[in-house]
């Protein structure tokens, strides 16, 4: 979805930059076909390379991308530092949107830490997985966070198209 979002402003002429924050399950980058030279986000955290020099072009205009090393020790921790704080705030200053990746809300503290550091938050569910009660709990954590959360958007939805009505007729 992260994607998708990002292509969709990249598309509208924004200058979008599409982070890579899922440190424990990334794949971003074979989705983008973008592979960086192994610098990424751990390595600019660390001062190892620039943030110019991680961050990657993509095949769609305006978008770039800053992918994450594999096992990148204790990501909560990095996630909620200055360090962090800091490459956000100049990610913010160098282009229009930037659309941050997250692991599942609720299986790590990591996605809570990402929501309570963005302008806004989209909470992403898949179609027959989450009940009610999780979507609440979900809700709750992102609110006691500080989370401004735009809405709920459900992927890949079964539809069937015999039952979508127009103006009182089926299609």
């Amino acid at each position: 979805m992260s994607i998708l979002l990002a292509e969709a402003m990249a598309k509208s002429g924004m200058k979008t930059l599409l982070l890579e924050c899922d440190l424990r399950r990334r794949s971003l980058a074979g989705m983008l076909n973008a592979h960086p030279d192994g610098a990424g986000l751990f390595a600019v955290l660390s001062g190892q390379v620039r943030l110019p020099e991680a961050v990657v072009n993509t095949r769609q205009q305006n978008l770039r991308f800053l992918d994450a090393e594999p096992n990148i020790p204790t990501p909560g921790d990095l996630l909620d530092s200055d360090r962090f704080s800091r490459l956000l705030a100049s990610l913010e200053r160098s282009f229009d949107y930037v659309v941050i990746d997250t692991p599942p809300l609720g299986a790590f503290v990591d996605a809570a830490i990402l929501a309570a550091r963005a302008d806004a938050t989209l909470l992403v569910v898949r179609e027959g997985l989450a009940r009610r009660s999780e979507l609440a709990a979900a809700k709750n954590q992102l609110d006691k966070a500080g989370a401004r959360l735009l809405g709920i958007v459900m992927n890949r939805c079964q539809t069937d198209i015999s039952n979508y009505r127009y103006l009182g007729t089926t299609a």
